[in-house]
């Protein structure tokens, strides 16, 4: 039987002017005058600071530039940059002229990203010299793109940002003019999917879209109109560093420190001091990692035993509350008495101090991530979306922390679950469609406008969503038993912090394995702690008598017949972007399938 619910859109007090703005063009303009002599964006390696009032002037010249190039209303500018500030200038510069700019991932092939220009229709592409050489293999096939413009270099056949800035001034061009023409309907950005289930789709995301995006949150309580601050260190061409970041400071002011590497994301959250941080599970689970191999570490046995202690007293009050249980006087004055003296000190030296929300999505999360930090006094909300829905869909309000579920949606968001379990969405913040695939859109929308998301999950009583699976994942075995691997890999990764990635199989298999590969950073640790010597750490008794222990372990959580029965170690390491996982770190299970076929049969010829 189906299932529906609707939140009616709460009646925002105290929004920020730029979210009455009919385009992220007036949006912008409105920030950046209200905020002109606030700092915009910022870089801790070199120095860079750019105000509001700088910000807008930078805009308005090199949108000049690209106007000089030939760019207009609904053409596409293809990005393929690293997180830098150069990103946000001409981003926003393009989405001034009403052109659609859009970012390709960093690890992308040539072959990749010769079909997203295709697929776009690009015409000038902006990027790093680092990318050059394999933006110049794409345009071989990609004959559209006729101008390739270079922000940190001068490689031949290249239009610097000087020269771009010197096109512009000399041309006739009526800033103003342009960005007030741009349409509420105008495609905004294209974000395209990881490819998981076939080449990228370009999701098409309108102004309206956007904007419809910001003012959920707004409603949702997630973000607030302040004196705020993040860090830009996912990928731009994923939406949550591009929507959430990039266009929401375009509504929220907040300052954006931005984080080239991805690796040094610490090192900019303790000198940015945060008011808002979100990442992939990925991150927070290393995070959890080093403080509990910090904590293990304390050379001060007193202070050791005493953190330990806080830490236990903080994992009993959240257990308690989650559970829906009263916490006693004594339990909430000790947590507040260790919050003081030790769980704030810990938040100062991570850059927390400030920060007055922490999401985390893309991915399943295990449990024990939440409880740990909701135990040190940083609650981490869950948010559930897709690039197909302007990324947020629903949050867990941070009054009302549930543990596995995804939250409540955003108003003026509609779910419902469809009798096969699979989770339907519709409101203003659905997609326009898949760029040139009127097919594929037309099959992800249906003529009621529900978006479907290709998700099993289910709503409870009190409108939280949990999402169980995707539709397409599940494991249905020889004996017609439907399974979720995620949740079977997640319990993987939990049983050994040497599991860093694992994937299970058992589709029309008479019994569950998994393919199996170490984290180098838990793996060297446990290496150098064991007199393990360097080399094939995947093939060595006491690293494999580890990881046996850890799925062991994740056995104990699962029924007997999600249980894995064998495994295989595989050398190596599965990075963002390459053939196992997409760049947001997503599993890419048939090509992982077809790479280890070999592996996964021998698992089974037994």
């Amino acid at each position: 039987m189906e299932s529906a619910l609707r939140v009616p859109a709460a009646q925002a007090e105290d929004r920020p002017a730029a979210l009455r703005a009919a385009t992220m063009c007036e949006a912008f303009a409105l920030t950046a005058a209200a905020r002109a002599d606030q700092v915009a964006l910022r870089t801790i390696n070199d120095g860079v600071t750019i105000t509001f009032a700088q910000y807008r002037e930078q805009v308005r010249s090199l949108a000049a530039g690209l106007h000089a190039l030939g760019v207009r209303r609904g053409d596409a500018v293809g990005f393929m940059l690293t997180n830098r500030p150069e990103f946000h200038l001409l981003d926003t510069a393009a989405m001034h002229l009403g052109a659609c700019p859009f970012s390709i991932y960093n690890t992308s092939s040539v072959e990749q990203i010769a079909y997203l220009l295709d697929n776009a229709g690009c015409r000038v592409v902006i990027v790093e010299t680092a990318f050059v050489d394999r933006m110049q293999g794409a345009r071989e096939t990609a004959e559209e793109v006729a101008h390739l413009i270079v922000v940190d270099g001068e490689p031949e056949g290249a239009i610097t940002l000087a020269d771009l800035a010197r096109r512009g001034a000399a041309a006739e061009f009526d800033f103003d003019a342009a960005w007030r023409a741009v349409s509420p309907e105008d495609v905004l950005t294209l974000i395209y999917t990881s490819g998981t289930t076939g080449p990228p789709k370009g999701v098409q995301l309108t102004h309206a879209n956007e904007l419809a995006e910001c003012q959920g949150l707004q409603a949702a309580g997630l973000w607030r109109s302040s004196e705020g601050s993040t860090v830009s260190f996912l990928p731009v061409a994923h939406i949550a560093d591009r929507g959430l970041v990039h266009y929401g400071q375009m509504i929220w002011g907040f300052t954006v420190t931005t984080c080239p590497e991805p690796t040094q994301v610490f090192a900019h959250v303790v000198d940015a001091r945060p008011t808002l941080f979100g990442s992939v599970p990925r991150i927070w689970e290393k995070l959890k990692a080093a403080l509990e191999a910090k904590f293990a570490a304390e050379p001060d046995e007193v202070r050791r035993a005493a953190v330990q202690q806080a830490l236990e007293l903080g994992l009993r009050k959240v257990r308690a509350e989650q559970a829906g249980e009263p916490v006693c006087a004594e339990l909430a004055e000790g947590w507040a008495q260790a919050d003081r003296e030790i769980f704030a000190k810990i938040r100062g030296g991570l850059g927390f101090d400030r920060c007055e929300a922490y999401v985390i999505g893309a991915a399943p999360a295990p449990l024990e991530l939440f409880e740990f930090f909701a135990a040190i006094g940083i609650p981490i909300c869950e948010v559930w979306g897709m690039s197909e829905l302007s990324s947020i869909a629903t949050v867990v309000p941070k009054d009302g922390l549930r543990f596995g579920s995804v939250g409540k949606p955003l108003p003026g968001v509609e779910l419902r679950i469809a009798p096969d379990g699979e989770l339907y969405a519709r409101g203003p913040i659905v997609m326009a469609g898949y760029r040139n695939l009127p097919e594929k859109t037309a099959e992800a929308i249906d003529g009621e406008g529900w978006l479907h998301t290709g998700d099993i999950g289910r709503i409870d009583e009190d409108g939280y969503l949990w999402i169980v699976d995707r539709k397409k994942e599940l494991i249905i075995n020889a004996a017609g038993k439907n399974m979720s691997p995620a949740n079977i890999e997640q319990q993987l990764k939990q049983g050994s912090p040497l599991i860093g990635q694992a994937m299970a199989i058992g589709d029309r298999r008479p019994y569950n394995v998994a393919l199996i590969v170490l984290d180098p950073d838990a793996a060297a640790a446990f290496a150098a702690h064991h007199g393990v010597t360097a080399g094939h750490l995947a093939e060595h008794p006491t690293v494999l008598g580890e990881v046996d222990a850890g799925v062991q372990r994740a056995n104990s959580h699962l029924s007997r017949v999600e249980q894995i029965k064998r495994f295989k170690v595989l050398g190596g390491d599965w990075g963002p972007g390459g053939d196992e996982l997409t760049p947001t770190m997503k599993l890419k299970r048939t090509p992982i399938a077809a790479k280890y076929a070999a592996e996964i049969e021998a698992l089974y010829s037994d």
